[in-house]
């Protein structure tokens, strides 16, 4: 399921946070903030969304994620591939290595991670 920009940036705040009251999350807003209601609502349609959940403790709550940030992240990051690389994780890459700003640091890692998973996609055959 997708998030609105709104959404994925309380959601954001919470996965740093790891759980929360709705006073707690407005505080992680930059000036100027939004309305305290602004937040309930998008608390209540990341609820609904199943990507959060709470506790309550009296008249308050106590808000967590449901949904792991990699999990969801993971699943953008698919969904860019099949829907712009024609499902293509290679044409993906050569999008991403050409398009970007890399700098040779950060294309020699970028290799070392991937030679590390051929060996343990190899050692797990």
């Amino acid at each position: 399921m997708q998030l609105t920009k709104a959404e994925e940036q309380v959601m954001r705040y919470l996965w740093n946070l790891e759980k929360a009251y709705l006073k707690n999350i407005l505080d992680e807003f930059p000036e100027p903030k939004p309305a305290t209601t602004t937040i309930a609502t998008l608390l209540k349609r990341v609820i609904d969304k199943g990507f959060v959940g709470y506790h309550q403790h009296g008249s308050n709550r106590e808000y967590f994620p449901i949904i792991k940030k990699t999990e969801y992240f993971s699943k953008q990051v698919n969904s860019i591939i099949k829907d712009y690389f024609n499902n293509s994780a290679s044409q993906f890459a050569s999008f991403f290595t050409s398009e970007t700003n890399l700098n040779l640091t950060d294309l020699e890692e970028i290799k070392q991670l991937v030679e590390q998973k051929i060996k343990t996609k190899k050692k797990s055959k």
